[in-house]
This record gives C-alpha cells, structure tokens and sequence, in this order.
C-alpha cells in the first residue's frame, strides 16, 4: 500500500445499519465494510438477534440504511433459528414492500460448519460462489456465529496446540479479510465468554480496548478465544445482561408481586476509528418478530 493508493480509496466506508438510529452512532453509523466485527457476550444477550437482523437489512439499498445485497450466514452450533428469520423476515417486508422482496431468505443462504478446518473450506467455496456472481443481489454480508464453538474441544492447552490454534486464526481472519477488502463486504462473527479470575485491570494484566473489565450476569468475563484471536479482529461490541427484580402491580391483587426484567447494555469495546460508546438496549417481541430497539 502506498500513499498514491490510499488517495485512491474511498473516503467513507460504506457502513451496515443495524435499524436503530443510538446503536448506529456507537459505530460511526453501523456495521463497516471491509473489516471484521465482532460481538462478545454471554448466551441469551442478543448476538444471534442481531446478526438476524443484518441479514434481512443488508438487503435494503444503501440510501435506507443497507448494503443492496445478500448475505451468507454460517451456524456452528445448535439448529440455523430459520422460523425467526422468516418472521423478521416478514416484519422487514412490511415495513419496507417496495424495498425487500416477498421471500427475504431467497437472499440469506446459510451453511452449517462443525470445525475450523471445515471453515477454511467453506470460506473457499463461499468465494468462488461471489465470484460466481449468480446471486440476484451481490453478497455484502458474512455473519460466523459463533466462532467460539469451533475450538471450544479440537484443541489442546499444549504449547503445540496453543500454537496450531493460533495459525488457525491468523488463517481464517486473514481469509475473511481478503474477502471483506475484495468484494467489498462486511464481515460480523460472534463470540462467547468465558468466566475470568485475575488482576484488577485487563486481562492477564493487559488492557484491552476501552474498557477495565467485562461485566455480565454478576460475574466478570473474558472473550473466549483470548489475545490470539483479539488481534485478528478489527472492531468487538460486547454485550453485557442483567436481570433485576422489580414490583409489579397486578390489578385486583392484594399486594405487589415481584419479577425478573432483563437489562442488555451494548459496549464498544474497541475499533480503529471510534472512541469508546455505549447504550442499553431492549429486545421487543412485536407483532411478527423480535427486533433490536434502544431504551434512554
């Protein structure tokens, strides 16, 4: 890369939003092409939700907030949730008709994955298939979710396999930015966390992005997958989740009656360009589906 190049890029970097105007500000205006972003938290913060829903937004021209094409989205663990993306599907065809077709799938293809070697073949294959260009929309989107669950037992805490693993995720990071910078893509994996014992600040005694600690449930974390993976990403949105007890009055009750409200607070943790940011968000069930808003 040289100076009379870097003049030749682009001066903004198309961006993926994520359909909530708070959320989007955090990120300089939502998900950045050409890179890899991730997002961090325990099971049930809102990972999966998310990535769902940058499947169906993608599809929407970059004048509503989109990237115009189509997206590939690769599960590794449990069943692809294919009757909440027809029904977030369905809530984004209503809102947008003239925009998003009948079918929003015909324009997700997904792929199921059950190690990293695997991967690293797919990932080969998903590039012949963009090149291919057979698609109604150009691919723009890859979501892996999660990355966590393909090295969660092929490897070992030997020095050997420690160093084997390590390749692996210089080898798939750099494959899925090759991609990003090639084709123009944005890139999203999720990631699990881990319970962490250790110093006060950073993580074994290295701090990491913007914040001290990661927080969630209770208890401290840290991203699975540890400082290996850390460098091979560009940006990480953890989120965190508590649940706190409130009163509710229930009409004609003699008292009060307590019961669970799940708070999720998003985070930037770090990116290349952007100071540290955060909101708390909500998940609304609403007529059709479930979708990401934000609370203030």
């Amino acid at each position: 890369m040289t100076p009379q190049n870097l003049m030749l890029l682009p001066l903004s970097t198309p961006k993926l939003s994520i359909g909530c105007p708070i959320l989007d500000h955090c990120l300089g205006g939502g998900i950045a092409s050409n890179s890899i972003t991730e997002l961090v938290g325990e099971s049930g913060s809102g990972k999966t939700q998310l990535c769902l829903q940058l499947t169906v937004r993608a599809q929407l021209p970059p004048s509503h907030g989109g990237l115009g094409g189509s997206s590939v989205y690769i599960f590794t663990e449990f069943s692809f949730p294919f009757r909440r993306l027809q029904q977030l599907g369905n809530l984004y065809h209503a809102s947008y008709p003239n925009l998003i077709r009948l079918e929003p799938l015909e324009d997700i293809y997904v792929h199921g994955v059950h190690d990293a070697q695997e991967l690293i073949h797919v990932l080969g294959d998903i590039e012949a298939f963009i090149a291919i260009d057979h698609t109604r929309l150009p691919v723009k989107l890859i979501v892996i979710d999660s990355i966590a669950a393909l090295f969660r037992s092929q490897y070992q805490t030997t020095p050997a396999d420690m160093k084997r693993r390590s390749e692996m995720f210089f080898n798939i990071s750099g494959t899925l930015k090759g991609l990003a910078n090639k084709y123009g893509l944005a890139v999203v994996v999720t990631n699990q966390v881990v319970d962490f014992i250790g110093p006060h600040h950073g993580v074994n005694g290295v701090r990491l992005g913007n914040l001290e600690s990661l927080d969630t449930s209770g208890r401290r974390v840290s991203p699975a997958l540890g400082l290996a993976w850390a460098h091979c990403i560009n940006s990480r949105v953890f989120f965190a989740r508590h649940e706190q007890s409130i009163e509710v009055d229930i009409r004609n009750a003699p008292s009060t009656s307590i019961c669970s409200q799940t708070h999720r607070t998003f985070h930037l943790v770090f990116a290349p360009h952007l100071a540290y940011a955060s909101a708390e968000f909500v998940i609304k069930k609403r007529r059709y589906s479930r979708s990401i808003t934000v609370t203030v």
